[in-house]
């Protein structure tokens, strides 16, 4: 079957997170991604997390899917050979700081120019106007400005950091939609657009009402560990075999089968159990009765009593747990990938499954430059004037 971006030509020129992966969506539906890497500055990315024999492995997932190549954009002979690169493609996706591509003769107008219907997605910490659009960022600080490290952690203690790329992560998958609207859009109107995506920005949007409790009461939410401000009992509580398991009762007949199961059917008659929030102002009675019902059965018995009662409940997993777990194998979740380097190779799957034109991993991340001579050969470029370019460290 054809996948629903066959035919969708990308160039990822950028770096480390939110580019790349957004580039990595668009291609597990089909889209034929180029990677361009530094000839000598491979992505950073290559260098994040374990790698094996020398081999990273967080690159496997984020570069599947994708040719990778070599150019030196600072170069004029750089320059050229993106823009004929550009003039084929539908998409090219940058998080150079605001003015980088202008420097090297790249500015959007210019690409646009060699393709009127390219979409161009530019990915930055701050966006491309206002007071810190100059200033180097990562992920990191879109957690920390966007109130996510405020919300996050015990009352008591400080703000908390996610340990992986949380702000990034949704900035790619915002960017991975933008581009689809933005192709939509090129094919009605036969014209590409500049998206400016701010990595702060889409964050913010997933942490709720929070601006606009603060303009119409004042409000400023408090940070409450693993408790929510809107409902209650949510928690973690620890069962008597030592793991733990998470409970959540964002609906009112949920909440009530929970404190059913636990013994304290009382409290479902209490006025103030009527709505989450109300609930949540209990929450030390609440996380008392159902912490301490937990904390007296093994995981088995406490997950399937929750089963049987048709009560929120999920275990804390690490990755271990999510290898083993009977509803990722049977969603597909975790797929084994063939790979050069590696051999096979497990990695997550892609993000959904469409009934009639599915997605699919083709290959995992390729090694730096691996596909050099095959996409230049494409635009043209002879044998002999590859090997020119390669003396002189353009690719």
């Amino acid at each position: 079957m054809t996948a629903p971006l066959d035919g969708v030509r990308v160039l990822d020129v950028s770096t480390l997170f939110a580019g790349p992966l957004a580039a990595t969506f668009l291609g597990d539906f089909g889209a034929s991604v180029t990677k361009v890497e530094h000839p000598t500055r491979p992505d950073a990315a290559r260098g994040h997390g374990p790698a094996k024999d020398g081999v990273n492995l967080w690159w496997k997932t984020l570069g599947r899917n994708k040719r990778t190549i070599t150019i030196d954009l600072g170069t004029p002979d750089g320059a050229e050979l993106l823009l004929a690169l550009a003039a084929e493609a539908d998409v090219l996706i940058e998080n150079f700081r605001p003015g980088t591509l202008e420097r090297w003769g790249l500015a959007p107008e210019r690409l646009q120019e060699a393709n009127p219907r390219l979409v161009i997605a530019r990915v930055t910490a701050f966006g491309q106007t206002g007071p810190y659009s100059s200033r180097p960022g990562f992920g990191s600080l879109a957690e920390a400005m966007s109130g996510f490290a405020a919300l996050t952690g015990e009352p008591d203690g400080p703000p908390t950091l996610p340990p992986f790329g949380l702000a990034d992560g949704i900035a790619a998958l915002t960017c991975a939609y933008a581009v689809s609207v933005a192709l939509r859009a090129a094919e009605r109107d036969g014209r590409g657009q500049v998206i400016d995506l701010a990595i702060i920005e889409p964050i913010l949007m997933l942490l709720g009402g929070q601006i606009t409790a603060y303009d119409q009461l004042g409000v400023v939410q408090p940070r409450t560990g693993n408790r929510s401000v809107n409902n209650a009992p949510r928690n973690v509580y620890r069962t008597a075999d030592g793991d733990w398991v998470a409970v959540s009762t964002s609906s009112q007949s949920i909440a009530e089968r929970v404190m059913r199961l636990v013994g304290r059917e009382d409290v479902v008659a209490e006025p103030w159990f009527a709505t989450g929030h109300s609930r949540a102002e209990h929450a030390d009675e609440l996380d008392a009765a159902v912490g301490s019902w937990i904390a007296a059965r093994p995981t088995d018995e406490v997950v399937s009593a929750f089963e049987e009662a048709q009560a929120a409940i999920a275990p804390v997993y690490d990755v271990r747990g999510i290898l083993a777990d009977p509803q990722y194998r049977a969603l597909g979740t975790v797929q084994t990938v063939p790979d050069d380097e590696l051999g096979p190779v497990k990695m997550q799957n892609v993000l959904f499954r469409l009934s009639g034109t599915p997605g699919g991993i083709r290959w995992a991340g390729r090694r730096h430059g691996q596909d050099t001579d095959a996409v230049l050969a494409e635009i043209g470029v002879t044998p002999q004037q590859l090997a020119a370019l390669r003396e002189r460290g353009v690719v």
